[in-house]
């Protein structure tokens, strides 16, 4: 059993920008934990590339909108790796309508996972994570952008802001740093599911830099707030989207 020096958890670790992230950090020196929600294949495959590239992973199934999901998931950390020094709040759902047609399961599944599940994240790490340690945790720059459709999903994630800034000053003691980023539209599966390429387009031209954000753009920025480098940025949601807000 090995225990290297860095060990990071990462949500919904398997796809779009979670695997983008269990890469970089694997990259970077942590033995990280990819957690996913259903599809073992994919996690198991990234698990897989990750060691054949020199560095450590291994997949770990959770519901994490189950409360027993996320101190299971810290045991099985702490039993491959030791103690849990960084945690990578990305698992989320994202599913858009009008507040006055949005129905109450759509409603209740989108909290219990991309609020509640961040909740018992950031709680189980407040109790175990090593102190010198960080979290990081996903909003989405439609908190900013007030979109039609977006109402529920813009709401779990400004509770997740909120949540950000407030652990951020009861962690201090500890010097845990707890950061959120904000993602403007990505190049995902959860992002391009549903869209045509003029859309994908209209989009893209929104922004600045005429394109949408790639896995990676996102995943640097979460590799940073990980690192030693970013020891005095706490408390912090750093909106990566490219100017588009």
């Amino acid at each position: 059993m090995s225990h290297s020096k860095h060990n990071a958890i990462v949500t919904g670790g398997s796809k779009g920008i979670g695997a983008a992230i269990s890469r970089r950090l694997a990259a970077d020196g942590f033995s990280v934990v990819i957690n996913y929600g259903h599809d073992a294949s994919a996690a198991t495959d990234l698990a897989a590339e990750i060691e054949q590239a020199g560095g450590k992973a291994i997949a770990v199934a959770g519901d994490l909108s189950s409360p027993a999901a996320m101190p299971a998931l810290f045991d099985a950390a702490e039993a491959a790796f030791g103690t849990v020094t960084a945690l990578v709040n990305n698992a989320g759902l994202m599913k858009l309508g009008p507040i006055a047609e949005f129905d109450d399961d759509m409603f209740d599944r989108q909290v219990a996972l991309n609020l509640g599940g961040v909740f018992r994240g950031m709680r189980e790490a407040s109790r175990r994570l090593a102190e010198g340690g960080r979290i990081v945790s996903f909003s989405s720059s439609v908190v900013g952008l007030y979109q039609p459709g977006y109402g529920v999903y813009a709401a779990t994630k400004a509770g997740v802001e909120a949540m950000t800034h407030i652990l951020a000053k009861e962690l201090g003691s500890r010097r845990i740093t707890v950061n959120a980023v904000a993602p403007g539209p990505v190049a995902t599966d959860l992002f391009l599911g549903d869209k045509s390429d003029e859309q994908i387009a209209a989009i893209a031209r929104i922004n600045p830099f005429g394109r949408i954000g790639e896995p990676e753009d996102i995943a640097r920025v979460v590799a940073f707030l990980a690192s030693e480098q970013a020891g005095w940025i706490n408390g912090q949601v750093i909106r990566a989207n490219g100017g588009v807000i």
